[in-house]
């Protein structure tokens, strides 16, 4: 006798309920069209000289095998050395750091390590796109709240404080900050933290934090401040990092977390299966990157401000309403002067027909129809891809 056929779903619900990077595709995107890319946020000129020799050296070295899952001493210790520098924070490399593949691996292992199912995680909005699939795969729920753009120079993106805390509850078990942040370039004050802050205590909530552009600020009124610094923050909060914005080896998949020794416990098991652990090699150059003197991180910042200064007032006059990013290197745009439906649609002119790939700013956003009228430029680039950039999109001026 025939036993009845059972259907069953060969794609899970969480899959299901989100689609493939966008920043990912529009580099495909551009590649096919041959169009200078200012979407995907990668360097397209050289990482530092000595940071790569250490890298050569560490290989050529041997250090080819397993290391510890959760970190190379060497990098381990120098994490800890610079953000006491930094931030000001003794942290125990022994019990409060887990290196993993790059940020990214970080939030989620992060994310997977606390939430449970049926919690709730914050996320502001415009997000970095991994933040609420990386919700989604733990099991939580996430709630959105609008960061809103500024309507004239020397404004910043900004949050109601009301809507914010009407986002909080009993199921709140954790809230995601990006600073600076990407993609708005908004850098939090401090004031801003410590009523982000005040919620947390007040609702026994965690704060994830990343900080991959710490130090790519613009307003020397605005330094970077962590969550971790703030009163009553430091057991609450788990602050995720990387090489790859910094020292511009994005491809290199090395960050890591600073959380407390429970949790930091608990994300070590989560990262150990997940991905065992990161490229050893790498990380012993990154112990030689995290070394380097205050005067790098100044060039960087420098040479970041040039950049921004070459294409933002490009942006302008070439039609798109756009205000100048307090940190990080990105700017979003609006581009409802120029007639498109939506982003998507204007996306696609522009790396056809302009030769410039941007990020539609819809997948930034939980309901779509708040990105679409903006995009997302980039604009760690190669003096030379952003002046090409700068004279392709003359052509909408003049068309």
């Amino acid at each position: 006798m025939t036993q009845p056929k059972i259907s069953k779903n060969r794609i899970s619900q969480k899959a299901g309920s989100f689609t493939e990077s966008v920043i990912r595709e529009m580099t495909r995107e551009a590649l096919k069209y041959g169009a200078v890319n200012l979407g995907q946020g990668f360097p397209d000129f050289a990482a530092p000289f000595d940071i790569k020799e250490k890298a050569i050296e560490a290989i050529a070295g041997d250090k080819n095998q397993y290391a510890i899952t959760w970190g190379v001493k060497e990098f381990r210790d120098a994490i800890a050395a610079k953000t006491k520098w930094f931030l000001g924070l003794e942290i125990d490399p022994e019990t409060e750091l887990t290196v993993t593949c790059g940020s990214t691996e970080g939030m989620i292992a992060g994310m997977m390590a606390c939430v449970d199912e049926g919690e709730e995680v914050i996320v502001f909005e415009p997000f970095y796109e991994n933040y609420a699939p990386d919700a989604i795969l733990s099991d939580a729920k996430p709630r959105h709240i609008a960061l809103y753009p500024p309507t004239k120079d020397g404004e910043s993106w900004t949050f109601d404080r009301e809507e914010l805390r009407s986002a909080f509850n009993e199921k709140t078990k954790a809230i995601i900050i990006c600073n600076p942040n990407n993609p708005t370039g908004k850098v939090f004050t401090r004031e801003e933290l410590e009523f982000i802050a005040d919620l947390c205590k007040e609702f026994d909530a965690l704060c994830f934090t990343d900080e991959i552009y710490e130090h790519i600020i613009y307003d020397e009124n605005l330094p970077h401040i962590s969550m971790a610094q703030i009163d009553g923050m430091r057991e609450r909060t788990i602050v995720v990092n990387s090489l790859s914005k910094t020292y511009s080896v994005t491809g290199w998949r090395v960050g890591y977390c600073i959380a407390p020794p429970d949790i930091t416990s608990a994300i070590r098991k989560v990262h150990d299966f997940l991905t065992v652990g990161a490229a050893h090699p790498l990380q012993v150059a990154g112990a030689y990157a995290l070394s380097l003197p205050p005067s790098y991180y100044e060039g960087l910042k420098t040479e970041y401000e040039h950049k921004k200064d070459l294409i933002f007032p490009a942006l302008r006059e070439a039609g798109f309403k756009c205000f100048a990013p307090e940190g990080a290197y990105y700017i979003m745009a609006d581009i409802s002067d120029f007639g498109f439906a939506n982003d998507i649609e204007f996306t696609r002119h522009l790396i056809q027909n302009i030769g410039v790939a941007v990020v539609p700013a819809s997948s930034f956003y939980h309901d779509k129809k708040l990105g679409s009228q903006q995009v997302r430029f980039c604009f760690c680039k190669k003096d030379e891809t952003l002046n090409a950039a700068v004279e392709r999109l003359q052509k909408l001026r003049n068309g």
